[in-house]
C-alpha cells in the first residue's frame, strides 16, 4: 500500500468542526438534527473504527460517494486519520470499482496536501484521479461565498454525489460556512418538492445544486406553480443548460444561478447570480474572485487560480502548462463586462467536407423545434466527407422510434435553418439521452447507437 506525502496544507477538518457545539450543521439519519459537537463526536468514533482496520496517515481510502450523513462522517474521519479520501461513483460496476481502487491505492504520484481524489474521465478519455487539496476546497468555498452571498443562515440540500466535484464542494462549503446540510441520501426528482417545502423535522431547503437533468425533473414534478419563498438559490452546472430549460425555470421565477466549472478547478470557475441570469440568461457570469480566465484565439478557455487541483493521479500527463493554465478543452468567449459564454467543446467540433460544425449550435437549434424536448449531435465517420452529423432527439411527446413523417419534418426544419454541412444526415429517436452522473451526454454511446 502506497502512502501520500505528508500534508503540507492545513487539514479542513479543524475548520469544519470549529465553532459552537450547539450549532446545527447537519440533518442526518432519520431526519435527526446534528449539532457541530455531535458531528465531531461521530467523526471521532468513525476514525477509531478506521484505525482499528489499519487506516494510517497518507493512505488512500476508497468510499462510496453517496450523499448521506454516513459518507460525510467517514470522509471527515479519513481526514482525522490524516489519510486521503477517494470518493467513487456508487454507480460504478464492480470491475470499474476494482480498477479505480487499484490505480489510486497504489499510485506514487499523490501530491502533498491532497484531501480527496475524484475518479473522472469527463465525457471521453480514460479515467484518472484528480487530486483536490485541503486548501483548494477551502478556496473554492470562499470564492463561492463571496459571489453568491452565502452564509450560516442557508439550508443546503446534498443534491449531488460527493464523488463528483459539485457534490463534494457543496458538502465542504456548507460545513465551512456554518450552513445546515440536509443529507438524505439518494434523491429522486419526485422527492425534491417535499424537501424544498420542508416538514416538521426538516427545515425548508434554501439552496441546492442541480445538473440540468435534475432541474428538468424538478420542474416536471413541481408543475407551473411558483417556487417556495424559502428557496433562494438553485446553482445549475455540470453540463450545458439548454436555453429552453432556463427560460422555463425563469418564467416561473425559480432563482437560478448558472455556473461553469470542472473537477480540475474544484468546482466553480465562473458563476452568474440569479439577478445576472435574469439580465443575461446565456452567460455563466464572471470568474470568481482570484480565478483567471483566458480565451485563446482558437476559442479554447484556459483557467488558473487558487482553486486549481493539485494534479492528476495515475496519469502521466500534467494538469496545467508551465504557466499554470489548465486547458479546459471548452470553447467560449468573454464580453466587455468579463462575462463568460460557453459555446461548446473543442472535442465536440465536427469537420464535414472541410467545414467546422459546432455541435452546440446544432443541438440548440433542434431543441427550438416544438416537437423536440432534447437533442445531441455527434460526428460520424464518412468516406466522402470525413464526418457527417448524426443526431439523437428526444421527442416532446415520447414514443418509440419516431415516425418517418416526424423525422422528415425535422429534416425540413434543419434545411431551412442550417447550411448543408451542419444538417444531420442520420437520426435516432430516444426516450432519453445517455448521460453520465454529472448530466453530461455520453457521446461515445450516441455514436454507437447511431451506427
Amino acid at each position: 500500500m502506497v502512502t501520500a506525502p505528508s500534508q503540507a496544507s492545513p487539514n479542513l477538518l479543524d475548520a469544519i468542526l470549529d465553532g459552537a457545539d450547539g450549532d446545527v450543521v447537519l440533518i442526518g439519519p432519520e431526519s435527526r438534527p446534528w449539532t457541530r459537537g455531535e458531528l465531531a463526536r461521530a467523526v471521532e468514533r468513525r476514525a477509531e473504527e478506521l484505525a482499528a482496520v489499519g487506516l494510517e496517515g497518507g493512505v488512500v481510502h476508497a468510499l462510496d460517494g453517496v450523499a448521506d450523513a454516513h459518507t460525510l462522517v467517514t470522509l471527515l474521519a479519513v481526514w482525522r486519520r490524516g489519510a486521503v479520501a477517494a470518493l467513487l461513483n456508487p454507480g460504478l460496476t464492480s470491475r470499474e470499482w476494482t480498477g479505480a481502487v487499484e490505480t489510486l491505492t497504489t499510485a506514487s504520484d499523490i501530491p502533498p496536501g491532497t484531501a480527496a481524489i475524484l475518479w473522472t474521465s469527463g465525457t471521453t478519455g480514460r479515467p484518472r484521479g484528480v487530486a483536490l487539496g485541503h486548501e483548494t476546497l477551502a478556496a473554492s468555498a470562499r470564492a463561492a461565498r463571496d459571489r453568491l452571498s452565502l452564509g450560516g443562515d442557508d439550508v443546503w440540500l446534498a443534491s449531488l454525489s460527493p464523488a463528483h466535484v459539485g457534490g463534494l464542494a457543496l458538502m465542504t462549503r456548507s460545513l465551512l460556512l456554518g450552513s445546515v446540510l440536509v443529507a438524505p441520501g439518494s434523491i429522486r426528482g419526485a422527492a425534491l418538492p417535499g424537501l424544498l417545502e420542508g416538514s416538521r423535522r426538516i427545515p425548508p431547503v434554501s439552496h441546492l445544486s442541480l445538473v440540468p437533468t435534475q432541474l428538468h425533473r424538478l420542474l416536471d414534478a413541481w408543475g407551473d406553480a411558483p417556487p417556495p419563498r424559502t428557496l433562494r438559490l438553485i446553482l445549475v452546472g455540470g453540463a450545458h443548460a439548454p436555453a429552453r430549460l432556463v427560460e422555463r425555470a425563469l418564467a416561473s421565477a425559480w432563482p437560478l444561478a448558472l455556473t461553469y466549472g470542472m473537477t480540475e478547478m474544484t468546482s466553480q470557475v465562473a458563476t452568474a447570480a440569479p439577478a445576472e441570469v435574469l439580465y443575461d440568461p446565456e452567460a455563466v457570469g464572471r470568474p470568481l474572485e482570484g480565478i483567471e480566465v483566458r480565451v485563446e484565439a482558437s476559442g479554447e478557455i484556459l483557467v488558473r487560480g487558487p482553486t486549481r487541483a493539485l494534479g492528476y493521479v495515475g496519469a502521466e500527463d500534467p494538469l496545467a502548462d508551465v504557466d499554470g493554465w489548465y486547458h479546459t478543452g471548452d470553447l467560449g468567449s468573454l464580453d466587455d463586462q468579463g462575462r463568460l459564454r460557453i459555446t461548446g467543446r473543442r472535442s465536440d467540433r465536427i469537420v464535414s467536407g472541410g467545414v467546422t460544425v459546432d455541435a452546440h449550435e446544432v443541438e440548440e437549434l433542434l431543441r427550438q423545434h416544438p416537437g423536440v424536448s432534447d437533442a445531441a449531435v455527434v460526428g460520424l465517420p464518412d468516406a466522402e466527407w470525413g464526418e457527417r452529423v448524426g443526431a439523437a432527439v428526444v421527442l416532446a411527446t415520447p414514443h418509440d422510434g419516431g415516425t418517418p413523417t416526424e423525422l422528415a419534418a425535422l429534416e425540413d426544419w434543419c434545411r431551412e435553418r442550417l447550411s448543408a454541412a451542419k444538417r444531420p444526415r442520420r437520426w435516432i429517436v430516444l426516450t432519453e439521452l445517455p448521460r453520465n452522473a454529472n448530466g453530461k451526454v455520453e457521446r461515445d454511446a450516441l455514436r454507437t447507437a447511431l451506427g
